[in-house]
C-alpha cells in the first residue's frame, strides 16, 4: 500500500482567483525519496501543506478531493496521531521556531508527544549531535545565525522520528559542508530507517543525485513525474526546462546522450574525450573582466573598514580585526560557515551595529558619526528575512515606499525593477500572500528603488529557482556596470561562480581568504562549483558553465562523437 496518496486534489486560496494545485493525483510509496522541483510560486510548498495536512484547516481556502495517509483520510485524523507520522519542515525557520533556548525547542514536541523523560533526553542527545547542535543547546535561539535555525527547526522534527519526512528547502540558508551532510543524513535515513522523504530543494547540485523519482510542477500541476534523474534531465533540455543542476545542464546542453548526475561520473565521461578535447583549451589564466561604465579611477572607496572588532553583549567577539575595501563596480561575494560572522559584518557596513572597535566608512565618511537614517540612502541592505521588509499592503505600495520616505523621484524606476524580478503581476497583490521566493524578490526589489551606491545582500537566492537567479544575476551585473557596489553573503557556490567578480571566506569572526573567483571557487575542495570539481586537474581556472560549455564545444570530433556516448 502506498504510504500517501492524493486523488483529484484541487486547492485554492482565500481570495485568490486560480487554485494554486489543480488536479493533483499522486502516489508515494513507502521508503520512497521524492525530489519536488519548479519555478517559485508553482505549488511545491502548498502539496507539502497538503501532505502534512494544513491545507484547509491552517491557511483555509476551498478543497475538493483526498489526501491518504496509510488508506486513511487525512483530514478525519488527530493531529497528535498526524504529528508523531508526518515531520515538516518549513522555508523559514523562524517561523517554526517558538521555544527560547534550542533545547527546549528540541523537546517540545517530543513533550507533546508525551514521551518520557528518559527518552526525549536521549533523543536531543543524537539529533543534536548528529547536527553539530551539542555547543548550542542552552543558546538563545534569536540569536543563532539563519542556518543555525535551520538546523534546530529540523533537529525538532527528526527527533520525533516521524515516518514520513516532508522538506521545504531545508538546506537554503547551510553553508555547502552543512548542506551536504544534512542532505547525506536525510538519505541514510531513508536507506537505513526506511523513512519516506519528500525534499523541495532550489540547489540541485546538492541533491539531485539523491533521489529515487523526480517531480516537476508548474501553475498547480504535476507536469513530469522521473524515476531517473538523468533521463529528467534530457527531458528538461528539449523542453527549455530549467530545473537541473549545472553538470547535467551543460552535458546534455553539450549534445551527450549520457547525462551524469554526479561531478563522478562527469569526470569519467570527460577523461574518456581528453585527449581531443584538450587540444583546444583556452587559456583560462584570467578570467573575464567587468568594468564599471561610471566610476573614474579616481572615484573613492565606496565602504572600508579598518581592524574592526565587535563583540555582542554577551561577550562573544562576533568579528575580529577585519579590514576591508569595497571599491565602485565591484561584485564581491562573502562565503563562510554558518555562525561565522557574516551577517555581522554586513549589519557593521550599514550601521545596524557599531563597531566595539576600528572603524568603518562609506564615501570617505565615518559611520561612527552618521545615523542610520543618513547611512540608509547611500547603503541598501537586505537582510535574509523578507518578511521584516513587507509591511503595506499592496506590493506596488512597497516598492514606492522608501522613494516617498527619502524624497527621491521615481522615474519609472520602480516599474522597471518590478518588470526585471517578475513582479509586475503582483503589483495589487498583498505581499504576504505571495510564495517565499516571491516576498524575497519583493523585498529586493524595495531596496533597488532607492538607487543606493551600496548594495548588501544576505543570502538574495533563497528560495529562488534557477530561472529567477538567472535573472537577478542580470539585474545585478547590470547594476555593477552602472557602477553600483555590490557585496553579498551566500552558500549558494554555483550562483557565486556565475557572477561574482571576487570572493572572500570568513571563519570564527576574521576573513581567512580572498582573491577573484577564478582563484578562489577553482583551487578550493569545498567552496567549488560543480564545474569546478568537473575540471579539477584537467584545466586551470574553470569555473562557469559559458566556460565549461566552450571546452565541451572547441572539438567537432567531439561533437560528432557526443552522440555515440
Amino acid at each position: 500500500m502506498a504510504v500517501i496518496q492524493i486523488e483529484n486534489l484541487t486547492y485554492r486560496y482565500p481570495d485568490t482567483p486560480e487554485p494554486a494545485l489543480h488536479r493533483i493525483n499522486l502516489d508515494i510509496p513507502e521508503g520512497q525519496f521524492v525530489l519536488v522541483v519548479g519555478g517559485s510560486g508553482c505549488g511545491k510548498s502548498s502539496l507539502i501543506r497538503a501532505m502534512a495536512g494544513l491545507i484547509p484547516e491552517f491557511y483555509g481556502g476551498e478543497i475538493s478531493g483526498r489526501v491518504l495517509l496509510d488508506g486513511t483520510d487525512i483530514r478525519k485524523m488527530g493531529r497528535r496521531d498526524l504529528s508523531g507520522k508526518v515531520g515538516v519542515v518549513f522555508q523559514d525557520p523562524e517561523s517554526q521556531l517558538v521555544m527560547t533556548t534550542v533545547e527546549q525547542e528540541i523537546a517540545f514536541g517530543l513533550e507533546n508527544l508525551g514521551l518520557p523523560n528518559s527518552l526525549m533526553k536521549r533523543r536531543v542527545m543524537e539529533v543534536s549531535g548528529a547536527l553539530a547542535l551539542s555547543g548550542h543547546l542552552h543558546g538563545f535561539s534569536p540569536e543563532l545565525s539563519g542556518g543555525q535555525k535551520q538546523k534546530v527547526a529540523l533537529a525538532a522534527i527528526l527527533a520525533m522520528q516521524p515516518d514520513i519526512l516532508l522538506l521545504d528547502e531545508p538546506t537554503s540558508q547551510l553553508d555547502p559542508i552543512s548542506g551536504e551532510e544534512i542532505l547525506t543524513m536525510i538519505r541514510r535515513l531513508n536507506e537505513d530507517n526506511g523513512i519516506t522523504v519528500v525534499l523541495i530543494e532550489q540547489r540541485l547540485e546538492r541533491c539531485f543525485h539523491l533521489a529515487d523519482r523526480v517531480l516537476v510542477m508548474e501553475e498547480g500541476k504535476i507536469i513530469s513525474d522521473h524515476h531517473a534523474p538523468d533521463t529528467l534531465a534530457r527531458w528538461a533540455v528539449d523542453h527549455g526546462i530549467p530545473f537541473i543542476p549545472p553538470l547535467a545542464k551543460l552535458f546534455a546542453g553539450a549534445g551527450f546522450s549520457q547525462i551524469p548526475v554526479t561531478v563522478k561520473e562527469g569526470r569519467e565521461i570527460l577523461k574518456s574525450h581528453w585527449s581531443r578535447m584538450k587540444k583546444n583549451v583556452p587559456s583560462m589564466e584570467t578570467g573575464p573582466k567587468t568594468a564599471p561604465e561610471n566610476s573614474p579611477a579616481t572615484h573613492p572607496v565606496v565602504a572600508q573598514m579598518e581592524n574592526v572588532w565587535f563583540s555582542y553583549p554577551n561577550g562573544e567577539e562576533s568579528l575580529k580585526n577585519v579590514s576591508l575595501e569595497i571599491g565602485p563596480g565591484t561584485f564581491t561575494v562573502l562565503m563562510g560557515e554558518n555562525g561565522a560572522g557574516k551577517t555581522t559584518l554586513l549589519k557593521i557596513l550599514n550601521g545596524l551595529l557599531k563597531p566595539s572597535r576600528g572603524q568603518v566608512k562609506i564615501l570617505g565618511r565615518n559611520t561612527g558619526k552618521l545615523s542610520v537614517e543618513e547611512i540608509a540612502p547611500l547603503v541598501g541592505y537586505l537582510s535574509q528575512d523578507p518578511n521584516d521588509y513587507l509591511f503595506l499592503p499592496t506590493v506596488g505600495e512597497e516598492l514606492t515606499f522608501s522613494l516617498k520616505n527619502f524624497n527621491m523621484p521615481d522615474p519609472g524606476v520602480a516599474r522597471a525593477i518590478s518588470d526585471q524580478l517578475g513582479l509586475t503581476q503582483y503589483l495589487d497583490s498583498n505581499p504576504r500572500d505571495l510564495s517565499s521566493g516571491e516576498r524575497q524578490r519583493v523585498a529586493l526589489a524595495s531596496v533597488l528603488v532607492n538607487r543606493p551606491r551600496l548594495l548588501l545582500l544576505d543570502e538574495p537566492t533563497r528560495g529562488l529557482d534557477y530561472s529567477l537567479k538567472e535573472k537577478l544575476g542580470a539585474l545585478l551585473l547590470d547594476l555593477q556596470k552602472q557602477g553600483l557596489a555590490i557585496f553579498l553573503i551566500t552558500h549558494d557556490v554555483e550562483f557565486a561562480a556565475e557572477y561574482a567578480g571576487d570572493i572572500l571566506l570568513m571563519a570564527e569572526g576574521t576573513i581567512v581568504g580572498q582573491g577573484d573567483k577564478y582563484e578562489m571557487l577553482a583551487d578550493s575542495t569545498f567552496y567549488a562549483s560543480q564545474v569546478s570539481k568537473l575540471f579539477k586537474d584537467m584545466a586551470h581556472r574553470v569555473v562557469t558553465l559559458a566556460q565549461a560549455s566552450a571546452i565541451l564545444r572547441t572539438s567537432e570530433e567531439t561533437g560528432a562523437k557526443a552522440a555515440s556516448l
